[in-house]
């Protein structure tokens, strides 16, 4: 198939350290290239991939810090799409909502992956207008990372879920006796990092935490966690990690924390520990009940003491099994045969509109 790729610009494809949906864009066209399809990638200049890029801007937006340029850069980007969307079976955006009303005016089959919360009112307000404008938004197929990410908006034009996929072989179990807990991720609120300290604290483990700080959470990181980390000895601050050293410090966890009190639409972390074999012990939001298999990948948890309980039942868990349920589920192979099959969907002559659904409900039946 010809495939468009059309992710974000926030961050070049992959990103350089932390940058969730930029990985995932990454990981699905190197997967489809892989399996010999003809995939364009329309990206910021500074992207590296194994399809043909189609620069959009000289580098990531993130270190352009006007807003109005990341404007004017996403409308450049959704018309140089449209001037090139008769090249390609099918066009795959990755930019939430912005291309419904533009593109299902036109004829080439596209869809959305929504990869982000859906709960937020401006986010709410601005899929309805599409929705009034176009009448209904049958004609622009949404795909959700979990069934949970659709509760605030679940009568959209759902085709499919698709859980996020990584390479197989990207992380792997290392041969390590595990010493501590971590916590991998932002250091923010809603991502649990103070939780997971109180955690390990409770139980006696020692907390490793190789977290991102981004500007917006830099004074909950010096007000909240520096003071913590001050008290306690048994907690250290790695720093933000890559993909090469993440590994060796998840194989040496006895369990990945992810103590989280948002929506989370899937959680790339949960994956990249089971990836290593490590059990996560996370809290029962969001995607988590469809992530983690309760009891054979780790364990879904409501508060810190339940989760410190946990922590104590993680011998009744077998390592080689979570990583065989990370080869069955969360690989890129899975995450690229699951869009194709949408894809062929989208693609097909079809008689009717009831056709076309009954299609979308049979691919997302098969999810």
């Amino acid at each position: 198939m010809r495939i468009a790729q059309i992710s974000p610009l926030f961050e070049a494809v992959p990103p350089k350290l932390y940058g969730g949906i930029e990985r995932v864009v990454h990981w699905l066209t190197e997967e489809l290239v892989a399996m010999g399809h003809e995939v364009v990638l329309f990206a910021s200049g500074d992207s590296t991939t194994s399809a043909n890029l189609a620069p959009i801007c000289e580098r990531a937006l993130r270190l352009d810090q006007s807003p109005e340029h990341w404007s004017a850069v996403y409308k450049r980007m959704a018309e140089l799409v449209y001037q090139r969307k008769d090249e390609f079976d099918v066009l795959h955006f990755h930019v939430e909502h912005f291309p419904l009303i533009r593109f299902s005016r036109q004829e080439v089959p596209f869809l959305c992956t929504l990869h982000g919360r859906l709960y937020l009112n401006e986010l709410i307000e601005n899929m309805e207008l599409a929705a009034e404008s176009l009448g209904t938004l049958e004609t622009a197929p949404l795909v959700s990372l979990s069934d949970s990410q659709r509760r605030p908006i679940p009568n959209l034009n759902w085709a499919r879920t698709v859980a996020n996929g990584m390479p197989a072989n990207l992380l792997t179990p290392r041969p390590m006796k595990p010493d501590y807990a971590a916590f991998l991720g932002r250091m923010s609120p809603e991502k649990g990092v103070e939780r997971a300290i109180h955690i390990a604290c409770k139980a006696g483990l020692k907390l490793k935490i190789a977290a991102k700080v981004d500007n917006k959470d830099k004074d909950y990181f010096d007000t909240v966690i520096k003071p913590l980390v001050r008290d306690n000895p048994g907690i250290e601050l790695i720093g933000e990690i890559d993909d090469l050293q993440k590994p060796d410090f998840l194989s040496g966890a006895h369990a990945l924390l992810f103590p989280i009190e948002w929506n989370e639409p899937f959680g790339l972390v949960m994956i990249e520990a089971m990836a290593c074999g490590t059990p996560v012990i996370a809290f029962d939001w969001g995607a988590v009940p469809e992530v983690i298999d309760n009891g054979v990948t780790g364990f879904i948890v409501t508060d810190i003491d339940s989760a410190t309980a946990a922590l104590g039942r993680l011998q009744t868990l077998d390592r080689a099994a979570i990583r065989a349920t990370f080869e069955r589920r969360f690989t890129s192979r899975r995450m690229a045969q699951d869009y194709l099959e949408l894809y062929e969907t989208l693609t097909q002559p079809m008689a009717s509109r009831g056709q076309r659904d009954g299609a979308f409900a049979a691919a997302g039946q098969r999810q």
